[in-house]
């Protein structure tokens, strides 16, 4: 490699905090017209590696290097003006603005001293047409969906000339079509020459789009290797250690070879669920879960898992049906009776339903049991630190302190967090909505271990996942949902891709097929 084709190099990069070194002697390079992978478990150091190239963070010590000269990074204009440029996991859009005026914001192009909106909007639609979106520059952010969102923040980055763009987590909420279109447009910067720092916890994609990939581990960077290096090893270099089996879901097995802790036909279950349905949305809906299984709850995008996840939670209500739990009905829309009688929810966007960002670990672990900790309007703080400090240590969530606030926590231990409030409320039936998106393969395997034992122990869960590989491999039944409706259901052994897709996919054309017949 000429020293011509280097953009970006990082040498002995040091960060620390108070009580954690984020980063120990890093060292990273980019080279021009490449896609470097940069991997590694949440809490590696990766956020603080970006931030520090973004200028949100400055180096302890350390030196990087942009064109072979050593720069510093004060601010977001100083990266600019490097030509660098960062998409993060939650995007930097101004929902009340157009889209032309998110992509130009602070530099909008000026005629007599005022805004020259036409060739701001033409000038949009240039880069808009680069990126291949179909987006007005007129338009709304706030009407437009993720991946038209991810589009715009792409489309932002060329305007700033960025030959540096980074980008965290790109595909964490796309479907596949959209993961495609996005490879698409990653390629055609790379082909012009843009250099790419490119994080993910899907190892499937580093092959797919990568050239090479740096690895970090505890705040170090362990090694660089070829993208094309197996899976396997690089979950050994993530995490230290092989992970033998990537869906280690235990099943207690019947004399039938059917997994499950009781019986279906003999066993009450402990969630009962019948013919819910909400106009328009979903439409007689049954099912029952039951001491010790993971029941599955797959589909296509728009297939309506979550809408009736937050119906039977209480989160939103329904037009018929009923649920209960051990064989009390509930009343709808009412999320206090619903946790009463044992239910938790683990939403799918974490840090805006889960959590309480700017509150500590300790606060958002005490969530759910403050009222009962509540004696003549006075919290037990004693009692209340004592269990947070208990289910903290119990799911290894790893922070500075039950002070730390949760904003900063990585992905992956915030999801502990999420979870550990439920099970200190003794949460009988545990829903999990994409319980593992954004997270690395570490934390992942750390997140079965615990449905495991919730299981093991009597309760139950219910899984809704986008990763089709995850609910196959960790349920004991899968209900596949098509149209809002339940499309059928699949014990363990019986349960494939292709089957889950047929069940899927058939119900879909056959409404269809259905509709044209009429």
């Amino acid at each position: 490699m000429s020293s011509q084709d280097e953009l970006l190099r990082i040498e002995g990069i040091r960060k620390t905090f108070p009580g954690v070194v984020a980063l120990d002697s890093v060292d990273f390079d980019l080279r021009r017209g490449e896609v470097h992978v940069l991997l590694g478990e949440n809490g590696a150091g990766k956020s603080t590696l970006i931030k520090m190239l973004s200028g949100a963070y400055r180096p302890d010590s350390g030196r990087i290097l942009v064109d072979g000269r050593e720069v510093r990074v004060h601010g977001a204009q100083d990266a600019e003006r490097l030509g660098i440029a960062t998409i993060y996991q939650e995007f930097n859009l101004v929902p009340e603005l157009t889209v032309a005026e998110n992509i130009f914001l602070g530099r909008q192009p000026r005629r007599f001293k005022m805004i020259d909106r036409k060739r701001m909007e033409a000038d949009a639609q240039k880069l808009l047409k680069r990126v291949g979106v179909r987006v007005s520059p007129k338009a709304k952010v706030r009407e437009l969906g993720i991946a038209q969102l991810q589009m715009v923040e792409i489309a932002k980055a060329l305007s700033l000339d960025a030959r540096v763009l980074i980008m965290d987590e790109p595909t964490a909420v796309l479907t596949s079509g959209e993961v495609d279109k996005l490879f698409r447009i990653v390629r055609q910067l790379r082909e012009d020459g843009v250099g790419i720092v490119f994080i993910t916890h899907h190892l499937e994609e580093i092959a797919a789009l990568g050239d090479r990939v740096t690895v970090l581990r505890d705040g170090r960077s362990i090694g660089q290797v070829p993208a094309s290096t197996p899976e396997d090893e690089l979950v050994r270099l993530m995490v230290g250690r092989s992970i033998e089996q990537q869906y280690p879901r235990e099943r207690p097995e019947t004399s039938d070879g059917d997994a499950s802790l009781c019986d279906p036909l003999l066993c009450d279950p402990l969630l009962s669920v019948r013919g819910l349905t909400r106009n328009g949305v979903f439409h007689d809906v049954s099912f029952d879960v039951h001491a010790g299984e993971v029941v599955g709850l797959a589909g296509l995008v728009g297939a309506g898992r979550t809408e009736v996840v937050r119906a039977v939670f209480g989160a939103d209500t329904y037009d018929a049906g009923s649920v209960e739990v051990r064989g009390e009905r509930l009343g709808k829309g009412d999320v206090n009776a619903a946790m009463g009688a044992g239910i938790g929810l683990v939403p799918e966007d974490r840090k805006a339903q889960g959590l309480v960002l700017d509150a500590s670990v300790q606060e958002n672990l005490g969530l759910v049991t403050l009222r009962s900790a509540t004696r003549a309007g006075l919290v037990d703080r004693k009692a209340q630190r004592a269990a947070a400090a208990r289910i903290a240590e119990q799911l290894g969530v790893r922070m500075a302190g039950l002070g730390q606030h949760v904003r900063t926590l990585s992905g992956g231990n915030q999801q502990k967090v999420v979870i550990g409030k439920w099970l200190l409320a003794d949460t009988r039936v545990l829903i999990l909505d994409e319980p593992t998106r954004g997270i690395d393969v570490g934390a992942k395997v750390e997140i079965y271990q615990l449905i495991n034992e919730l299981t093991a122990s009597g309760h139950a869960v219910l899984m809704i996942s986008s990763d089709l590989p995850e609910v196959l491999g960790m349920s004991d039944r899968v209900l596949v949902m098509a149209q809002g409706r339940i499309a059928g259901e699949l014990p363990a052994h019986e349960a494939t891709q292709d089957a889950v897709m047929a069940l899927a996919v058939n119900v879909t054309k056959n409404e269809v097929e259905g509709s044209r017949g009429h």
